[in-house]
This record gives C-alpha cells, sequence and structure tokens, in this order.
C-alpha cells in the first residue's frame, strides 16, 4: 500500500518505520520544512526517537500536498491542539477518497470534541479509524512487544486498520466503539499527571493503586454519559493505556506531573520540553466536559485545580482523601 504518515514526533516516526518495514510505499510529512531536511539527511530522528534508524525507503517531506495525494491511506499523527488546523490545510486537496486513521489521543479544547468529531467536522464523512493502547514510541520502534486497538464504527475499516497495523511485535485488535477508545486514550493522560505529582511528592505504591483504580471509575464514568461501552474501559484503551502511563518512565504527562509535585510550575516545565504533553491541555479539555454535562470527576477536578489555578498538589490529596465516605459498589454497580 501506499500510506503517509502526517507527523514526524516520536509515534509518526515508528509507525512510519512499522509501516515501510512491511513492505508499504510510505511518505512522512513534517511541518517544519527545515527539519524535514535534517530527518531526511540523517535518517534518524534526533529530536523525538534518538537512536532508532529511518529506512533510506520513507519519503521525508515537508509538502504536505504531496504527501496527501501520493497515498491511499493517511495516518494522522499531529498534536490534537493542531489536528485541526492540518486537517483545513488537507481539504484544500483531493482527499475524499482517503482512508484516514488517527493515532492522536487528546480533546480540542474550544470544542471539547474528540479527534474522530474534528475530522468529520472539517472533511466531512471520511472513511476513519482510530488506533490507540498502552504504546510508547521508544518500545514499539525497539520491537518490544506490544497491543493496541483499531478503532471505527465501520467494521471492515476497523479490519482494515488492524491489518496495516499488524506485526509480529504489534498485534492489534478491533473495536467498534470509537467514543470510548478516544476517551480512555485521552483521559489517561490527565490521570497519568496526577500519578506524576504522586510520585514527585514521594507518595507510595499504595496511593498510586488507589489512583490508577478511581481514575479508571471517573474515565468509565465519563464514557457512559457520552455514550461509551463500559466494557471498553476495562480493555487496552481504557486500563491498559492507563496503566502503562501512569507507571513508564517514557510518559511526558507522568513526567510533567513529578515536576510539578517537586515544586516546579507548569510554564517552566512545559518550556524546557520539545516533545508534546497532550493530558495538560486534556485536563482543561475533560474538566469542562465533565462540568457540562455533570459527571463527578474529582481526580480530573483536582487536576484541573493543580494545572490551572496553582492549587498545592499537597492540599488536592488531602481534599480527595477527606470527601464524603462511600460504598465502593456504587462504583463497582453503576
Amino acid at each position: 500500500m501506499k500510506v503517509s504518515v502526517i507527523g514526524a514526533g516520536g509515534w509518526g516516526t515508528t509507525l512510519a518505520i512499522l509501516l515501510c518495514e512491511k513492505g508499504n510505499d510510505v511518505i512522512m510529512w513534517e511541518y517544519f520544512p527545515d527539519y524535514a531536511r535534517v530527518l531526511a539527511e540523517k535518517r534518524e530522528n534526533i529530536k523525538f526517537l534518538k537512536g532508532v534508524k529511518i529506512p533510506d525507503k520513507i519519503d521525508i517531506t515537508g509538502d504536505l500536498k504531496k504527501a496527501v495525494e501520493s497515498s491511499d491511506t493517511v495516518v494522522m499523527a499531529v498534536p490534537s491542539h493542531a489536528f485541526r488546523q492540518v486537517l483545513g490545510n488537507i481539504k484544500v486537496f483531493d482527499y475524499k477518497k482517503k482512508f484516514f486513521i488517527s493515532v492522536i489521543k487528546g480533546i480540542e479544547q474550544k470544542t471539547l470534541l474528540r479527534m474522530s468529531q474534528v475530522a468529520k467536522d472539517v472533511l466531512g464523512k471520511v472513511k476513519f479509524a482510530v488506533i490507540s493502547g498502552p504504546s510508547h514510541a521508544e518500545e514499539v520502534s525497539r520491537k518490544v512487544p506490544t497491543a493496541v486497538v483499531a478503532a471505527s464504527d465501520n467494521k471492515a475499516l476497523a479490519k482494515e486498520a488492524q491489518e496495516l497495523f499488524y506485526t509480529d511485535n504489534l498485534r492489534v485488535y478491533t473495536n467498534s466503539d470509537v467514543t470510548g477508545v478516544e476517551l480512555g486514550g485521552s483521559v489517561k493522560n490527565v490521570i497519568a499527571i496526577a500519578a506524576g505529582i504522586l510520585d514527585g511528592l514521594g507518595a507510595g505504591a499504595n496511593t498510586k493503586a488507589a489512583l490508577i483504580t478511581r481514575g479508571l471509575a471517573e474515565m468509565k464514568r465519563l464514557g457512559k454519559a457520552l455514550g461509551a461501552k463500559e466494557a471498553t474501559f476495562f480493555g487496552l484503551s481504557g486500563i491498559g493505556d492507563l496503566v502503562v502511563t501512569c507507571e513508564s518512565g517514557f510518559s511526558r504527562n507522568r513526567t510533567v506531573g513529578e515536576q510539578l509535585g517537586k515544586g516546579r510550575k507548569l510554564k517552566e516545565i512545559l518550556s524546557g520540553m520539545e516533545m508534546v504533553a497532550e493530558g495538560v491541555k486534556t485536563t482543561e479539555s475533560v474538566y469542562m466536559i465533565a462540568e457540562k454535562h455533570r459527571v463527578e470527576m474529582p481526580i480530573i477536578r483536582e487536576a484541573y485545580e493543580v494545572l490551572y489555578k496553582d492549587k498545592p498538589p499537597k492540599q488536592s490529596i488531602m481534599d480527595l482523601m477527606t470527601r464524603k465516605l462511600k460504598s465502593e459498589e456504587e462504583f463497582l454497580n453503576e
């Protein structure tokens, strides 16, 4: 197949390499033309995936028109806050027969839309699928066994995405619950920031286990309010992605939280990062969605207060721990 990967971050680069090694004709688009030339010359993504060789067969370009119109399948791997703008640029090209696959985990801030909803808003009805799950680029690029989910409301398209990405080291499952898969991949980043805060404060394994468990409850609660299937949150794009993002040293969101827990300010932390920590913007989006739909999400609320209202993390923990006592069965049966 002819496949274009739009976005040359760590995950985009990893997937471009994987698709190339499967025998596909791959074009990878980089937003900054100067860095596209660096990638093409060095055959290594020195900013986002150091130490992994980019095959010579991958055509690296800064020409978006060339990237989109040269391929049958377009893999969208840009940051969530840039998704609408990039799609708007794509809209002037010949795109209507393309198969778009989003590997983005985030929620648009102003509209509170998931990526599949943004795509429909900008491009209209197109063939669309989502890839999500516990999949750090640093591990997938080095062929560490990994499992993810390909989701689409069209089962044939989910199957097509599954077959496109499947390798001996990347097992891909299908799922028809796009809402649940996208919400899981987005909300877990917020919980991961909270997990990092605990690490920065020196909290123990008990605290982290409680956070992950109750974080899953909030993810499931929001999903139910938005029409997702409860079972999705107990799968790879839910609890699977939640656990790895809260625990891994590769997690940018957990790292941001850890620095917050150590007393650094958010602006200072972000100014020193090359990669995007999606959970920072997603925190505000999820908080607003919860408020809009009147969904109880105390962990999300506290994460929002710490990030956007400069609330002391220790006070947030105390406020969570001293909430009104309740039965766990309410969570298990809701």
